[in-house]
């Protein structure tokens, strides 16, 4: 098969281009936690161990979330009795229903202040290196569900604000949609 000098160049511009995009892979990162990591259940209910929640910092997660396009605050269709689930609206279209647990909750955050949600594989893989989260244990068991984490009770508002990021991932990666 014989290529134009034409030909060549354009692929030559293509490979230089693509070298220049990071992976996603390569881009997710989360900052290092510094506080000790909780102890978890290792099956169903997924729940941490010896942990009290700070009140005002899980009612600050729930506005941030409530602010979000398209979620709703509602009681949760999967987890445990007084945890809050976080809803996308039936119109709001999602780029992966597969990664769902259970009706359009896409995320929850339990009483003890921890949360189940889905991210990207990527991601989740990054904040479990970096402190943030655990897998959850059937994370292995379901197609879509590699990235299923329980996010750990943040302690204080700078952990929070990366909880809330966690979370805005979750949104991204389940609507294919930048949170606004």
């Amino acid at each position: 098969m014989r290529f134009g000098t034409r030909t060549i160049r354009y692929a030559f511009a293509i490979l230089a281009i693509a070298s220049a995009i990071p992976s996603l892979a390569e881009t997710v990162q989360w900052p290092i936690r510094t506080t000790p990591r909780p102890m978890t259940t290792d099956g169903v209910p997924h729940i941490q161990i010896g942990i009290k929640p700070v009140p005002e910092l899980t009612a600050e997660l729930l506005r941030r979330v409530d602010g979000l396009h398209g979620v709703e605050i509602r009681n949760t269709v999967i987890s445990l009795p007084g945890a809050k689930g976080f809803w996308l609206v039936d119109d709001l279209s999602l780029a992966r229903p597969d990664v769902i647990v259970g009706g359009r909750e896409f995320a929850h955050v339990h009483p003890d202040g921890s949360l189940h949600a889905s991210l990207s594989p990527d991601s989740a893989r990054a904040a479990v290196e970096a402190g943030w989260a655990v897998f959850h244990p059937w994370s292995k068991r379901r197609p879509g569900w590699e990235g299923f984490v329980m996010i750990y009770t943040p302690s204080s508002a700078d952990e929070l604000d990366v909880v809330f990021q966690l979370v805005q991932d979750s949104y991204r990666f389940v609507t294919g949609r930048e949170v606004n």
